[in-house]
């Protein structure tokens, strides 16, 4: 190869190499600093340790995620628990939670093998833990902003208005 084709074939490189840091800094730049995780829980340590014991015993990873883990081994189309204090109260969760028949409370359309399962043979304790550790589970309000401005894009095709 001779001189002048490693000058070329360099330069050639250099460029692609100057393309590509520039695209990355515009997608940075466009992005903006990283807002965080969305989700976060308001219970103290020795609730979240009850409410783990409770879910591992009763195996809710299997149907449903929470802070981004579930059971790789199951798909089940169950809701995340992320963010659910956001959405249900924990008298709510409470309720739901010591119904004999969870789906008369907030029926599914899932499998009868993929339903909720009664918590109500529970002892009333850890019900009461449960419901309060789930509630407990919120969501930032810049989240909620996007969600929504994004389902609203999605139904309409349109981008939302600020």
């Amino acid at each position: 190869m001779r001189n002048g084709e490693k000058g070329i074939i360099g330069a050639m490189v250099l460029s692609v190499v100057l393309l590509a840091a520039y695209k990355v800094s515009k997608q940075s730049a466009d992005v903006g600093p990283d807002p965080g995780i969305p989700y976060y829980s308001t219970a103290d340590s020795a609730l979240t340790t009850r409410a783990a014991k409770i879910m591992h015993a009763n195996n809710c990873k299997s149907c449903h995620r929470l802070w981004g883990t579930k059971d790789m081994m199951q798909s089940v189309p169950s809701p995340p628990l992320d963010g659910m204090g956001a959405l249900r109260t924990e008298a709510w969760l409470y309720e739901y939670f010591s119904a004999a028949n969870p789906q008369e409370i907030l029926p599914s359309r899932l499998k009868a093998q993929y339903r909720m399962p009664s918590f109500a043979s529970l002892p009333i304790e850890e019900r009461k833990d449960l419901a309060a550790y789930m509630a407990s589970l919120q969501v930032k309000d810049w989240y909620l902003a996007e969600t929504k401005k994004a389902e609203q894009e999605a139904l309409s095709g349109k981008p939302a208005s600020p």
